[in-house]
């Protein structure tokens, strides 16, 4: 049997990092086995389900590079299978019509809850053996419901989990259409899981409740069709912050294409993705393909994961040091221009982005970086109050007098450099630290040396005599 698996976000908001950890996981899984990966979106939510949030998971999955084989198929473009197959289960018996008014349901609820009943559907409108059922009111659309089995037990060998088991006597006989004919979220989701053949659905444990439903009814569609299986389900725990507490925006539940805008590797985001409750021996950096060939269910942890901002950042700069150079150019030269920063060919970008590359954590750390080689920094004025004081400013101006000479090379800027420390009885970085807060506004950067040539005689000079007056 060919595995095929599926990722069916609803489009009521972006792709946020759960999902793309159970994309990622059905992906990998299906890749490993040599199977289908199958897009699907549930969009029966018109009310909250908008083209801006379907285009979010689209772009999401595409800069993640999450190829899938089949869709996306919307489940709005279903509809007539839908109904096509609830007229099915009516005339097999499996599902019934339900005329009880949305009073009667809230009253029966009220009841309940006021007497510590678990709130539940009455079965007043469940056709049985030799049981009489009312006469259909005439002024109301009925309700369809699935004719949930009594007795027993539902269970199923969770991957992750293990095995979980329900009574069916706590199960609610579900509406699968609603009184205006609408199908609803559960019943979709068994239509598409067997007309498209799913065999393992990795999915959030928010979805654990609705397993046994699912499974009651894919059995009931497998009495009328044979040929429909039950798949295997895996319910991966959720995602909690560095701090235990559910993921929020703080914690970085934001957009997967906001980890883009932040300076992110997509490669990066991948494997730390993957690490997220999954572990191959002690294998921290790997590829999309090395996590494919090693995937399996057996090593998902049943423990919430935690989510760490350090970790990936850690694993972001590794990223970065290994980029293609070409690709980093194009990527920081829109993300200077995102800056107001125009990038000009006085100073090579390719060298600039070489100088930095080691130092960043992210891609918009490593423009923010390289900014002032093309744009004259303004000095920070704690560093410049502490570097450069009367004393040093008259070392500066000669040292810029002797540079006007040389030969702009690293290792003559070096040497004339070194001349005004020994000359003066000092440190190298008495010296060094106030030309970084002159040329780079901070007094952090490479070697000064090597800034400085990158820079250019002319921009050195110039930058040196604007800070002296």
């Amino acid at each position: 049997m060919t595995v095929r698996t599926r990722f069916a976000p609803s489009p009521t908001g972006f792709l946020h990092i759960g999902g793309a950890r159970t994309a990622l996981f059905s992906w990998a899984f299906a890749k490993k086995h040599g199977g289908d990966f199958i897009l699907r979106i549930e969009d029966t939510d018109v009310a909250r389900s908008t083209p801006e949030a379907v285009q979010a998971i689209l772009d999401g999955m595409q800069w993640l590079g999450l190829d899938y084989d089949e869709g996306p198929f919307y489940q709005m473009q279903r509809m007539d299978r839908y109904k096509q197959v609830i007229q099915t289960m009516l005339d097999a018996g499996s599902a019934y019509y339900c005329y009880s008014s949305k009073d009667e349901l809230d009253a029966l609820r009220e009841y309940q809850m006021a007497n510590k009943l678990k709130p539940r559907y009455d079965g007043k409108w469940r056709p049985e053996t030799g049981k009489l059922l009312p006469t259909p009111p005439q002024d109301i659309l009925p309700a369809i419901r699935f004719k949930n089995p009594q007795e027993g037990v539902v269970a199923w060998n969770d991957l992750v989990k293990g095995r979980i088991e329900i009574a069916n006597s706590e199960l609610d006989d579900l509406i699968v259409a609603r009184a205006d004919g609408t199908p609803t979220y559960n019943f979709c989701v068994v239509v598409d899981d067997s007309d498209m053949g799913i065999t393992q659905v990795i999915r959030g444990d928010d979805h654990v409740n609705n397993t046994p439903r699912q499974i009651n009814m894919l059995k009931a569609l497998a009495e009328i069709d044979a040929t429909i299986k039950v798949p295997q389900y895996a319910h991966l725990s959720m995602i909690l912050g560095s701090d235990g507490q559910k993921l929020s925006k703080r914690h970085g539940a934001v957009s997967v294409m906001q980890y883009d805008d932040d300076g992110y590797l997509p490669e990066a985001v991948i494997n730390y993705l993957a690490r997220l409750g999954w572990s191959h021996g002690d294998e921290e950096v790997f590829s999309k393909q090395q996590f494919a060939q090693w995937f399996d269910l057996d090593h998902i942890t049943p423990s919430a994961a935690q989510f760490n901002t350090e970790k990936l950042n850690w694993l972001n700069a590794h990223y970065i040091k290994q980029a293609d150079l070409e690709y980093l150019v194009a990527d920081i030269t829109k993300r200077l221009n995102q800056l107001n920063v125009d990038v000009s060919e006085r100073v090579s970008l390719s060298a600039a982005i070489n100088l930095y590359k080691e130092r960043a954590n992210t891609l918009n750390e490593l423009a923010a970086s390289i900014a002032y080689f093309y744009q004259r920094p303004i000095m920070d004025p704690v560093a410049e109050e502490k570097h450069l004081t009367t004393d040093i400013k008259l070392i500066i101006a000669a040292l810029a007098e002797a540079l006007r000479n040389v030969d702009w090379q690293t290792e003559a800027i070096h040497h004339e450099i070194e001349s005004a420390v020994t000359m003066n009885g000092l440190k190298f970085p008495k010296v060094a630290m106030p030309l970084r807060v002159i040329l780079t506004g901070i007094a952090q950067s490479p070697s000064i040396d090597q800034v400085m040539a990158l820079l250019g005689k002319n921009e050195v000079l110039a930058r040196i005599e604007l800070a002296l007056k």
